[in-house]
């Protein structure tokens, strides 16, 4: 069920009236509904898949209670890499079987033999990455002793299967999201109006923006070979507010949408655009995902406490996993692989965290400095994006040749061909602004000065509702992310 259907604008006033008028006054019946609705949610998809993410449930349920009812540390620790295991190999197979054997057999073919090979044809399960990794982070913090296990099946259930972030996350922690299922929760009209306005932000972002850079960013990278430099330059730039919007957008309808249920989820994007730095960026892209990958993949490996060569060891095993992470293509890796280049002379000279606060902070506008900061900490995100975009690593390489050559000076008249309309732009400059002046709220609505007055304020969410039905697509537009 996607967020911006009529689908889901049907379920969730549903769930909601069932949710605070008829089920509100049992803990354990709030919780059940949950679980019962986040199930439907998945299913709508493919109901045959309910069946991994219940039994990933079971396993991590039972692994949890297992770790804390044997005192010895090998029976913990066998318990612990019998979760790790099954979980990691039921992405393994569903997402990157067939990535290993087509290289598998490309390997031998290249050395002169050739071998009969099968690729499965199986369908990615939607967010088998997200739930994998937050059954995973229970397992691990169970383990650790750093949350005791829950008794209580429906209410780890609920927040294996949370709706709203089940999909795309952000990728809870059970240490923050399952013990707000053992609290009653009230409702709060100020809460939910916050909820709404973040939703309301991310279907602006999603739908208005996301959704219309999409049309146009696609048709440049299919037919990149037929277009000059320039236009393939505003093609990368294109998808680089694309995927921003559409995953960002996602994440404020989740964390939204928990709100208008009593829950707190954690932050996900914090203007990553606006970074100084590949460091920054990284503080703030897809924070749940970073996060996670340095809490029990990083720092298990000793983070940056040895020396240089631990320290340049780390940081490309992280950033590589993180990219592959994405997909089952050597597209993804080498994005990984550039982004750990990025951010390995900050680390080394001990710059990584030299700016940790908010850009212009006491100020409206950036200073010079941070505006050539930002600028090229932007420039190096395009280009490692059309990686992240591209079908190939061939594919790739001649998009960039093509951007590095003469024709990037050429003027970009092929855009008549694809119908660029100037109230995009006029909206994508409309877009970066609220996001500016709103930075150091948690989304771009929830601090703005000139909303404070009622008029205004109504005035304004009246535009962005309109907006959003001026520039629905008919049919239905996935999130990018849903295929991770």
């Amino acid at each position: 069920m996607l967020f911006n259907s009529l689908d889901f604008a049907i379920f969730l006033p549903v769930v909601f009236i069932l949710y605070w008028f008829v089920f509100n006054r049992n803990l354990k019946h709030q919780n059940l509904l949950v679980a019962v609705s986040s199930y439907v949610f998945y299913g709508w998809w493919d109901y045959r898949f309910l069946s991994l993410i219940i039994f990933s449930t079971i396993l991590d349920y039972w692994i949890g209670r297992g770790i804390v009812h044997t005192s010895l540390p090998k029976q913990k620790k066998i318990l612990l890499w019998i979760s790790i295991i099954i979980n990691l190999g039921f992405l393994g197979i569903f997402k990157y079987y067939n990535f290993f054997i087509d290289n598998f057999r490309s390997a031998f073919s290249f050395l002169g033999y050739e071998i009969n090979t099968n690729s499965l044809n199986i369908i990615l399960p939607v967010g088998i990455s997200f739930y994998t990794f937050q059954t995973l982070s229970y397992s691990i913090d169970v383990y650790k002793g750093n949350l005791k296990p829950t008794n209580d099946f429906i209410k780890f259930a609920a927040f294996v299967s949370f709706f709203p972030q089940l999909v795309a996350g952000p990728i809870e922690r059970a240490t923050n999201l399952l013990p707000q299922f053992y609290k009653r929760r009230r409702f709060s009209y100020e809460n939910s109006v916050n909820g709404l306005r973040q939703i309301l932000w991310g279907l602006f972002k999603k739908v208005v923006i996301a959704d219309n850079c999409a049309v146009y960013a696609n048709y440049i990278f299919e037919n990149s070979l037929e277009l000059p430099g320039s236009t393939l330059f505003i093609g990368a730039l294109l998808f680089t507010i694309q995927i921003y919007c559409d995953f960002s957008g996602y994440s404020d309808i989740a964390i939204g949408t928990s709100r208008l249920f009593g829950f707190n989820l954690m932050k996900n994007f914090a203007f990553p655009y606006f970074s100084r730095d590949i460091a920054e960026f990284w503080r703030r892209w897809h924070i749940s995902l970073s996060t996670w990958f340095r809490d029990y993949l990083y720092i298990p490996l000793g983070g940056s406490k040895g020396g240089v060569l631990i320290k340049i060891r780390n940081t490309f095993i992280i950033f590589i996993v993180s990219g592959f992470w994405h997909g089952a293509n050597w597209t993804f890796i080498v994005w990984g692989t550039l982004n750990a280049i990025y951010f390995l002379p900050l680390l080394l000279s001990n710059k990584n965290r030299n700016n940790l606060g908010i850009v212009a902070e006491n100020n409206n506008m950036p200073s010079l400095k941070e505006l050539f900061q930002m600028l090229g900490t932007f420039l190096l995100t395009i280009f490692a994006w059309i990686f992240f975009r591209a079908e190939s690593l061939n594919h790739a390489i001649s998009y960039i040749g093509e951007i590095l050559s003469w024709s990037l000076f050429n003027p970009p008249s092929s855009l008549d061909v694809i119908g660029l309309k100037k109230i995009l732009i006029f909206l994508i400059v409309l877009f970066f602004m609220i996001e500016w002046f709103g930075r150091k709220g948690d989304y771009a609505l929830d601090n703005i000065i000139f909303l404070k007055s009622k008029l205004v304020r109504w005035g304004f969410y009246s535009f962005i509702v309109f907006l959003i039905g001026m520039f629905m697509y008919t049919e239905k537009t996935n999130f990018i992310y849903f295929q991770f």
